[in-house]
């Protein structure tokens, strides 16, 4: 059965060349576009031809009222989605800005993190180890192709962040040119068993880049994430 209505819909006609589409057509581009049109304005659309609907219903099989509150409902539900889809994506925009200014802020700074491979830098280079327990640690260099340059071992107390720094010296005395180089740490205890050690480095951070979400801190030529700075250096 064909309800009326009572209105008429007007949408401006969409001109192709010189042909005129018919204004059916027209309607159905513009119900289907998102551009200029908002969920609340399609929302009172509908109240308007669900009240338009309910005064020209047939009296002998009037509308289930069930059937339009739960559709009054579900568009309620809809829209309330969207309106929360579009808080979250200010969110997630406010919290990429954040980010980008906090990692500003550390260019410049001396940061520790987590890593192996330091700069030695005018003949010295610090790392930071870490054990649970008093160890015995055994320490080796290896420049940037992988030579092992310099070794030894050393009695370490139980604690986080001590330092321990090389003076860019091979075993055999010869001092080696500025660069990069990875300390590689094993530990055991007074009855031989072994004790994890975790290792840190200091670098300034001398550049972010804030094409990456999250930025990334370039520290001794490597990158990382705000995330992955453990603290500040003096």
């Amino acid at each position: 059965m064909t309800t009326t209505t009572g209105a008429a819909t007007t949408a401006s006609p969409i001109v192709s060349g010189t042909t005129k589409q018919p204004a059916s057509s027209s309607s159905s581009s513009s119900l289907s576009s998102t551009s200029g049109a908002t969920l609340a304005g399609n929302f009172q659309s509908f109240l308007t031809l669900l009240t338009t609907q309910l005064k020209n219903q047939n009296p002998l099989d009037p509308l289930d009222t069930n059937q339009f509150t739960q559709q009054l409902v579900q568009f309620a539900g809809v829209e309330q989605q969207l309106k929360t889809n579009d808080q979250l994506t200010n969110l997630v925009s406010l919290q990429q800005t954040a980010q980008s200014t906090q990692a500003l802020g550390f260019v410049g700074k001396t940061a520790v993190v987590d890593g192996s491979t330091a700069a030695l830098t005018k003949s010295s280079a610090t790392w930071e180890l870490s054990v649970p327990s008093n160890s015995n640690v055994k320490i080796s260099i290896t420049n940037s192709t992988g030579q092992t340059v310099f070794s030894g071992s050393y009695s370490v107390s139980a604690g986080q962040n001590q330092p321990f720094t090389w003076d860019g010296k091979g075993n055999d005395g010869t001092q080696l040119p500025d660069g990069q180089y990875k300390l590689t740490a094993t530990a055991a205890d007074s009855a031989g068993n072994s004790v994890a050690v975790t290792t840190e480095i200091q670098g300034v951070v001398s550049s972010v880049d804030l094409t990456q979400s999250p930025p990334l801190l370039s520290i001794n030529g490597k990158t990382y994430t705000v995330s992955q700075i453990k603290g500040i250096a003096s």
